[in-house]
C-alpha cells in the first residue's frame, strides 16, 4: 500500500512541476524564450528541451522503453550541451509539444511499472535502480530546473509563482522596490568593506 501511495505522491508532484516549467513560458515573445540570460547561456527554451530529451531518457532507455522518437544520444560528445538551447530552427511548438509526448510516455512508462520495477542507467556509479529511483530523480531535476525557471522569469517580467493566477496576484512594483532596497541595505551593513 505505501509502495503505491508513494509512486502517485511522486508522480503527481512531477505533473505539476512540468506544467510550472511550460508556464514560465507563456505570454513571452520568442527572442524573450530563447535568449541567454546567464554567462553560461540559460534560458527558458532550453529548459524546457534539456528536459525532454533527460525524462525520455530516465523513463525510456532505463527501463528498455525507448521513447519512439529520434533524439540524440545522451553518449555523444559532439551533441553535448546541445540540449539546452534551441537553434533558429527549432520552434517553440515542436520544442513544447516534444515535452508534452515525452510526458505521455514516461507516465505510460509510470503507471505500467511498479515502484520496485528495475532499471538501469549505465552512467551512474550504482546502475541498477528501481523506478522509486528514476522518479525522484526526475522530480529533483525537473524541481531543479523550475527554480532556474523561477529566476529567468522573474528577470525578464517580474512574473513569479507556479502558475498564471499567482502572477496576477503579486504586490506592485513600489513593493518590490522597497523590498529591494531594504534587503540591499542589510547586506551593506553586514559587509563593513561595502559601507
Amino acid at each position: 500500500m505505501i509502495d503505491d501511495f508513494a509512486k502517485e505522491y511522486l508522480h503527481s508532484d512531477l505533473r505539476d512541476i512540468r506544467e510550472a516549467m511550460l508556464w514560465k513560458l507563456d505570454g513571452l515573445r520568442e527572442y524573450d524564450v530563447r535568449r541567454p540570460l546567464t554567462s553560461t547561456g540559460t534560458n527558458l527554451l532550453g529548459l524546457v528541451k534539456h528536459l525532454s530529451f533527460w525524462e525520455s531518457i530516465y523513463f525510456g532507455e532505463v527501463f528498455d522503453r525507448p521513447f519512439p522518437e529520434p533524439l540524440p544520444r545522451w553518449d555523444d560528445l559532439g551533441a553535448r550541451g546541445t540540449d539546452m538551447w534551441a537553434t533558429e530552427h527549432e520552434t517553440r511548438a515542436e520544442i513544447v509539444g516534444r515535452y508534452r509526448r515525452v510526458w505521455a510516455h514516461s507516465d505510460a512508462t509510470i503507471t505500467a511499472l511498479a515502484i520496485d520495477s528495475p532499471g538501469h542507467v549505465p552512467w551512474w556509479p550504482r546502475p541498477n535502480v528501481k523506478l522509486f529511483n528514476i522518479l525522484v530523480h526526475m522530480l529533483t531535476e525537473t524541481s531543479r530546473h523550475a527554480g532556474h525557471a523561477d529566476i529567468l522569469r522573474e528577470q525578464l517580467d517580474g512574473s513569479t509563482g507556479v502558475a498564471a493566477y499567482h502572477a496576477k496576484s503579486q504586490p506592485d512594483k513600489a513593493f518590490w522596490e522597497d523590498r529591494f532596497a531594504t534587503i540591499e541595505r542589510a547586506a551593506r551593513a553586514a559587509d563593513p568593506t561595502e559601507a
